[in-house]
């Protein structure tokens, strides 16, 4: 919807994505790093990443700073191509390790025993590809420190 130079798509689109986005990692990363809406902590994390799916402790913490630090960064616009490519790893590394083999689709049921599909993972995976090339647009910290 583009009325003469202004696009409101220019402006909205990457902020409707960004706020969303940054949120949910914001939540999920704050769940692993202390301990928040029941989540694990740093070392129940590390514990969990390193004996359930043998990911080394260097990687969990890579993949904490990916979510809680690409949470904010996303959310805000702060350094956010960058932030966006840790929470696509992130994402990437999820849907291999854990949801690859639950199929597509969320449990929805809560079935007992049966694992969540790759769903979910795929549509936050494309938000955070959207914002890796798009960039977080006009309403952005990134754009009043780059001037770009």
């Amino acid at each position: 919807m583009a009325r003469g130079n202004f696009d409101f798509s220019d402006i909205l689109a990457p902020m409707m994505i960004r706020i969303p986005l940054g949120l949910i990692f914001m939540a999920h990363g704050s769940q692993k790093l202390f301990g928040l809406f029941g989540g694990a902590g740093l070392t129940g994390t590390f514990r969990l990443f390193e004996e359930k799916m043998g990911i080394p402790p260097i990687f969990t913490l890579l993949a904490i700073i990916a979510e809680f630090g690409g949470g904010f960064g996303v959310l805000t616009g702060f350094l956010t191509r960058i932030s966006a490519t840790g929470i696509a790893a992130v994402m990437m590394v999820a849907i291999y390790k854990v949801h690859w083999s639950g199929g597509f689709f969320l449990n929805i049921a809560c079935i007992p025993g049966r694992q969540h599909g790759m769903e979910y993972n795929l549509a936050l995976l494309g938000m955070a590809l959207f914002l890796m090339l798009a960039g977080g647009g006009r309403w952005c910290i990134d754009r009043l420190i780059f001037k770009r």
